[in-house]
């Protein structure tokens, strides 16, 4: 495979917009993506759904019950890897950017990061060893899953963009996008957990589990590679801009971008505390350890069932009202210990209903904004801002654990080496469940109000 950097004009100075050189114009998509371009797309969220769903759900617990490590300190290694990604991301996104193959210039990436993540997973739960070297050995598998998954999701981010030309046509691009996340999050959520207690738990079980998730992954990147093999991209458009610091400084110039990223740090951490939280909730709140595959469950299957609703709304506005729904949710979980598993189910599915539309907003501003972009800069920077993009989400997913690892620790959470949760204090039960349902809603409040900016001018 031949990478090639592609020229670029220097003569303007940096910061201002340069006119796009001359050249053939882009192939003319008058009626959208194909079918098979679109499920192609949206079959790469198998990758992204599975990253975060399953060390979302079982690498917390994984190192506090299985491997003995602390909960502050097992936060760490869930939230360290992502912020090595905060660095890696705007390099990726710049040399996807920059980048000419016959495959074109995100597809390559999206299969070859695609396959190691799935490498990754695999490490990451083999569990050599017990106790602190298995720790080590976990924090090595799971960097090398997420430097992958950052040369997986920094192109696949910026493809709508480039494979539609209506803003109409990337919400379909995006939507197919969210349900397959469901989809994924569904699958390896219910099994994940599933497959750890047919294996007998422990170190075993977690190997059945890292199998399966990396299956998932591989299946996924092979997909959306294939699927997208005949799709139009604007190939035409000039490349990025030379330096990483004009492109931030880029970056920065965009005010609906830049709402848009704070908005989904603080979106994403209210994503990464209900996946870490979810085993403790379900075994020390519910008192039912089996039934985390249930709430998950529970949780993601509005991603499949609300998306023709939410797709006909848009921005800020449809934003604020999935968030809504997903405060909601969040805050009446407070009183789960006082409701039958029912009702709390239906709580999980309020919030998991707000969340599909959280998502399909943020996602579905991306590109507008990554077109926008194009069109008053007249420069290729796509994967630059997806790559910004995919830094703070990932920031985000990461924090959340971290933070609810922090809560843990600081309510008194007895940490387990048996692969069997300890016996917990009422302050650590009250910990379990306010970090669960309180952080968040606190979070998702925050994110709204901060995507308040999303629509001022230039």
């Amino acid at each position: 495979m031949a990478l090639t950097d592609t020229g670029d004009d220097r003569s303007a100075p940096p910061g201002r917009a340069r006119k796009a050189p001359p050249g053939p114009p882009g192939p003319a998509r008058t009626g959208g993506p194909a079918r098979r371009v679109r499920f192609g797309y949206a079959s790469g969220s198998l990758v992204s759904g599975t990253f975060t769903t399953l060390p979302g759900l079982l690498l917390l617990p994984y190192l506090t019950d299985t491997l003995g490590v602390g909960a502050a300190l097992a936060g760490a290694v869930v939230f360290l890897p992502k912020a090595w990604d905060a660095v890696l991301n705007p390099f990726v996104g710049r040399v996807s950017d920059r980048t000419r193959t016959r495959w074109g210039s995100r597809r390559p990436y999206v299969l070859v990061g695609g396959l190691a993540v799935a490498l990754g997973f695999a490490l990451t739960f083999a569990g050599p060893l017990p106790g602190s070297a298995g720790a080590w050995f976990t924090a090595a598998g799971y960097l090398l899953t997420a430097t992958a998954f950052a040369f997986f999701q920094v192109p696949y981010v910026a493809m709508p963009a480039e494979l539609a030309d209506r803003e109409e046509d990337r919400m379909r691009l995006v939507a197919g996008r969210v349900a397959v996340i469901g989809i994924a999050a569904l699958v390896t959520g219910a099994a994940a957990p599933a497959l750890v207690d047919a294996g007998g738990g422990g170190l075993t079980g977690h190997r059945w589990a890292g199998a399966f998730g990396a299956a998932v992954v591989a299946l996924g990147a092979l997909w959306v590679f294939a699927g997208t093999r005949t799709a139009n991209a604007t190939s035409h458009v000039p490349a990025a801009e030379p330096t990483l610091r004009e492109q931030f400084a880029a970056a920065r110039a965009n005010p609906p971008f830049m709402a848009l990223l704070r908005c989904v740090v603080l979106q994403s951490v209210a994503t990464g505390v209900l996946l870490a939280g979810a085993p403790y909730f379900a075994d020390h709140v519910l008192h039912d350890s089996s039934g985390v595959g249930v709430l998950v469950a529970a949780f993601v299957a509005p991603n499949l069932l609300t998306m023709p609703l939410w797709s006909r709304l848009r921005g800020p506005r449809g934003y604020a009202l999935a968030s809504a729904l997903f405060t909601a949710g969040c805050l009446l979980f407070l009183a789960s210990p006082f409701l039958p598993q029912g009702a709390v189910l239906v709580t999980m599915a309020l919030a998991g209903t707000g969340h599909a539309g959280q998502l399909l907003f943020l996602y579905a501003m991306l590109p507008d904004c990554i077109a926008r972009d194009t069109s008053r800069t007249g420069r290729r920077q796509g994967g630059v801002l997806s790559g910004v993009f995919t830094t703070a989400e990932g920031l985000g997913v990461a924090l959340g654990p971290f933070l609810y690892g922090l809560v843990l620790q600081l309510s008194g959470y007895v940490s387990s080496g048996t692969g069997d949760a300890a016996e917990q204090s009422l302050t650590a039960r009250i910990g379990i469940l306010t970090g669960f349902g309180a952080l968040p809603a606190l979070a998702a409040v925050a994110a709204v109000l901060l995507l308040r900016s999303y629509n001022r001018p230039y």
